[in-house]
């Protein structure tokens, strides 16, 4: 299988710290927040490639950061692509991103892992990973354990298996805590389905909206995320992670 890490953006809300680093390599706890997505995907014992795809504008830090990574942790092979944005103007956007690495790198063949490069987890998600092969699509859940915070992710509703039947992004009233997160597990035979999502010219950013469009379509079941999990938006999101991964800290 092959993973995908969205790191594309261009982190406005951090500024002036991401004025010239790329969000995901700030670090938290004392390694870049994309270690420690990666380091929890390093016991999936399938995993052969890890695509970051990331902006034109930040392309080189990603490269060197990556050559670094590879000589410490020579798990498996870490391909940074470039999109060829260079602003929030013409930025692709995550499902756009995702449409991109998946045609340019022929990635039809296998399933496929995506998460986002901001995305903090406590725990390894291997058993994510095991989980996904079982239906066409899987979408990671958390217990946001706000109403107001669900307001800002998305809300969904499950029958008594797992499997969605309603997905909302943003909702006004959302009636439980439970969101769906940027970790999502595309099977092989699904892949498709997302180049027919960007050529009938749906919104291809919020990577959400994807699996809002599919679940009518085929199963989409959610995999409830175990730990903690930490989705960085802004610096007092930054500090707080900080303070609060640093008992999660292993040696680099």
């Amino acid at each position: 299988m092959n993973a995908l890490i969205l790191a594309a953006g261009y982190a406005t809300r951090l500024h002036p710290l991401t004025l010239n680093r790329p969000k995901p390599l700030l670090e938290v706890a004392g390694k870049p927040m994309i270690e420690w997505v990666l380091d929890n995907l390093a016991d999936i014992p399938d995993l052969e490639n890890v695509y970051v795809v990331t902006n034109h504008k930040f392309v080189a830090a990603f490269e060197n950061w990556a050559a670094g990574y590879q000589r410490r942790k020579p798990k498996f092979l870490c391909k940074i692509v470039d999109d060829g944005s260079t602003s929030d103007a013409d930025k692709l956007g995550a499902i756009g991103d995702l449409h991109f690495v998946l045609n340019r790198e022929s990635l039809f063949a296998e399933d496929l892992l995506v998460v986002a490069g901001d995305n903090l987890f406590s725990q390894s998600i291997a058993a994510f990973a095991a989980a996904g092969p079982h239906a066409p699509a899987t979408l990671g859940i958390y217990d946001v354990g706000d109403l107001e915070l669900v307001k800002k992710y998305n809300s969904i509703t499950t029958d008594a298996d797992g499997r969605i039947t309603h997905f909302e992004e943003k909702p006004s009233a959302p009636s439980h805590t439970k969101s769906g997160i940027a970790l999502y597990y595309y099977r092989k035979d699904t892949l498709p389905l997302i180049n027919t999502y960007i050529t009938e010219g749906n919104n291809p950013d919020q990577p959400g909206r994807l699996i809002q469009w599919l679940y009518p379509r085929l199963e989409v079941w959610a995999w409830e995320v175990p730990g903690l999990w930490f989705d960085i938006g802004d610096k007092e999101n930054l500090d707080e992670a900080g303070q609060i991964f640093r008992q999660f800290q292993t040696p680099r």
